[in-house]
């Protein structure tokens, strides 16, 4: 068993949460965005984790090691017409293609991810105070 497990997976799910953050801070950013490098409007980019698994195997099998981003990947929401004749990017009938990112589920998301953030945070230093408080029992 190793020691510092602990430390560790609640480490990567930092760094986990912290690339879905990431993401969710650039579908908001580029909620009105019409034109891409790519031609088109932006598409809701979503982060998709998987458990990360210890190389080491016991007799029950892997350990598990944390978790980890295994890639960011295009939400398939259809995209959302709106009707604006004015807009350089309106096609011949007067409706924009717009991003397929509705901001309130995006500061759903992000108030999720936070959450999650901070319970890292919690176990991380609930952990290191434990291993603390071993090393006082040891004086």
């Amino acid at each position: 068993m190793k020691l510092f497990s602990s430390l560790n997976i609640s480490a990567s799910g930092l760094s986990a949460e912290q690339v879905r953050m990431d993401t969710i801070s650039s579908n908001i950013a580029n909620v009105n965005t019409t034109r891409t490098e790519d031609g088109g409007p932006y598409i809701r980019k979503v982060a998709v984790f998987k458990e990360k698994l210890d190389k080491a195997m016991t007799s029950a099998g892997s350990r598990l090691a944390g978790v980890e981003v295994s890639e960011i990947v295009d939400d398939t929401t259809p995209l959302k017409k709106v009707y604006d004749p004015n807009h350089p990017d309106a096609d011949e009938e007067g409706y924009v293609l717009m991003p397929n990112v509705d901001i309130l589920n995006e500061m759903a998301d992000l108030i999720v991810a936070t959450r999650s953030y901070e319970a890292n945070v919690t176990a991380l230093n609930a952990s290191k105070s434990m291993y603390l408080k071993a090393l006082e029992i040891g004086r």
